[in-house]
């Protein structure tokens, strides 16, 4: 299976690179068959008493000359042209196979990782960040080394052992068999270990993925580690993890390690068949030195690419199982993707509507059950609620990260899922508790909500969201880099510029969660001040545990086990002295 999808899914758009490079494999097979020849001619034909083959007289004859002088030139002549023919077909299938790689890892690569984006969030809850990062890179990688260096250099071996098994038949077929009588064992061997050897790499590539994703937790926890001084506990549970890893891939090298002596053995003693045999033949006349030469070369060369091939097996068991563990999330169809009848978005008014929505994410347990509300067109509704009540899956699946499990979500009376995702998510802007700004510009972060903005409204969007002071006070203004998760500004900062990146989408649809949570009084303040604008005329969701962000609320919808229990404005929410009352007056 992993063979074909190499084969069909990867190699196949490269055909005509392929089929150049396989002549050129052909042209350097043959140079390989052809390359002893000369020192046959010389041995029995310059050296010896022999005379040459009356085809191969006159054509020598025509050119060169009948003395040996002249079969001496022709002989030299001919390793020239037979080393350069193998030589230019060497470069040209080295550089059309290097070339295939890279794109083969281009092409992978891009795909694996599109497939990654369109993977639903419940299959980030359920897997490690660290094993996808290694089958894009690693994994990749193993597939891509195997197109370019063992995946010709595989069918020069196999050509060059049919095509010299063949010459050597012609020879002496008695020989021959004698030659060949350990093949079968060399191969039952090969075939042995092959399979060993592929079960111990799948399991070095799952411990090799699970030491990435241990390094890729810490450092993007960085400042939790060193926070609570946790250095020693995370460089102990790494260590743990790569000891681990270094014990399977000991127990792999230790069967590979077997491989190579024990076909070294094996061509030693095929070897030694024909030394003991041949040169038995030549002392009865049966046989001239030059052709137990040519055998004894041949030999060489045929027991080269036995070995040759023994050796791909790490590279060829590689390859296989990064196919497989890359055909393994390709093949995940936890995909929320666009129906067949799914048709551009038109633009929002913003009205919103759940109609009996339920949801679960892994098993029966319900996050919400049987929910309905609507909200109007530019309307600011608010969620409150306990933690783990359903706020945030609410604005999943409005925004489609999710499909619900039962019941409709609609936008302007329509279903959400007979509109592509691009087109309804184009129309939905967010400000969320953790703002992740990327390590780029100022400019280039809020201009991420709308790449084609212009510098005018990336500057106007900036002063509408209080972040213009700050930016102007920072060396090189707009221009400056920020750091990795934008850890570089702080908490009030990145809001503002997360509002800003908002503003400059103008979607008619703005979803709020905990945009205040942990800012100080004045931090507060000019977020909240940003926000109002951010909010003007747009329908806006927000999801708040600060109860004093949301009093302004057209509607606030009061949660709990995944249910909406209450909902109205904050006074009449109080006066009901219920869930609502009980949450402000514990805050207060």
């Amino acid at each position: 299976m992993e063979r074909r999808f190499i084969i069909n899914y990867l190699l196949r758009p490269h055909w005509k690179a392929l089929s150049v490079a396989f002549v050129a494999v052909i042209v350097e097979g043959l140079a390989d068959l052809f390359e002893p020849w000369p020192i046959k001619i010389v041995l029995d034909y310059v050296l010896g008493a022999h005379p040459l083959p009356a085809w191969m007289g006159s054509a020598v004859g025509a050119t060169f000359g009948k003395d040996r002088w002249a079969t001496l030139h022709f002989a030299a002549i001919a390793t020239l042209v037979v080393a350069a023919f193998g030589a230019i077909a060497s470069y040209v299938e080295n550089i059309l196979t290097t070339q295939i790689g890279q794109w083969v890892m281009r092409d992978l690569r891009q795909t694996l990782y599109r497939h990654i984006h369109a993977l639903s969030l419940s299959y980030y809850d359920r897997h490690k960040t660290g094993d996808l990062i290694s089958r894009v890179t690693d994994d990749v990688d193993a597939i891509q080394s195997f197109v370019s260096s063992s995946l010709l250099g595989t069918l020069v071996d196999v050509m060059t052992l049919i095509g010299m098994m063949a010459v050597m038949f012609y020879f002496n077929w008695h020989f021959t068999l004698i030659a060949l009588a350990v093949a079968p064992l060399l191969f039952l061997e090969v075939y042995t270990l092959t399979h060993r050897i592929k079960q111990a790499t799948r399991q070095v590539r799952k411990k090799e993925s699970e030491v990435v994703s241990v390094v890729q937790e810490t450092l993007s926890s960085i400042r939790v580690v060193k926070a609570f001084a946790r250095e020693d506990y995370e460089e102990k549970r790494l260590e743990k993890q790569t000891l681990e890893s270094i014990e399977m891939t000991m127990r792999a090298r230790r069967v590979k390690a077997l491989l190579s002596p024990l076909v070294n053995f094996i061509v030693a003693a095929g070897t030694c068949l024909v030394l003991w045999y041949g040169a038995g033949l030549v002392l009865k006349g049966q046989l001239t030195a030059g052709s137990l030469v040519l055998f004894l070369l041949y030999l060489g060369k045929l027991y080269k690419p036995m070995r040759d091939l023994s050796k791909t097996t790490d590279s060829i068991s590689k390859a296989l199982i990064g196919a497989e563990r890359i055909k393994e999330i390709i093949k995940t169809d936890e995909q929320v993707r666009d129906s067949r009848r799914a048709v551009r978005a038109p633009r929002f008014k913003g009205e919103i509507e759940f109609d009996h929505v339920s949801f679960h994410y892994r098993d029966d347990r319900p996050v919400l059950t049987e929910v309905s509300f609507h909200i109007s067109s530019g309307e600011f509704a608010a969620f409150v609620g306990p933690t783990g009540a359903g706020k945030s899956t609410i604005i999943s699946l409005i925004a489609r990260f999710y499909n619900q499990s039962t019941g409709r979500v609609l936008i302007d009376g329509r279903d959400i899922r007979y509109f592509t995702l691009k087109s309804m998510r184009e129309q939905i802007s967010f400000v969320l508790q953790e703002t992740v700004l990327f390590r780029t510009s100022i400019w280039q972060n809020i201009a991420y909500g709308r790449p084609e903005a212009t510098r005018h409204e990336i500057m106007r969007a900036a002063r509408l969201a209080n972040a213009l002071e700050f930016i102007e006070q920072l060396p090189e203004g707009y221009e400056t880099l920020i750091g990795e998760r934008g850890q570089t500004l702080s908490g009030g900062q990145r809001q503002r510029i997360a509002i800003a990146r908002a503003i400059i989408r103008n979607s008619p649809i703005l979803i709020l969660d905990e945009p205040t949570s942990g800012l100080d009084a004045s931090s507060e303040k000019l977020v909240m001040e940003a926000l109002e604008r951010l909010m003007a005329g747009k329908t806006t969701i927000m999801i708040a545990h600060h109860l004093e962000t949301v009093r302004k609320a057209d509607t606030i919808f009061v949660m709990d086990r995944g249910e909406i229990v209450e909902s109205g404005k904050h006074a009449e929410l109080l006066s009901l002295n219920g869930l609502y009352a009980h949450l402000y007056q514990t805050e207060i």
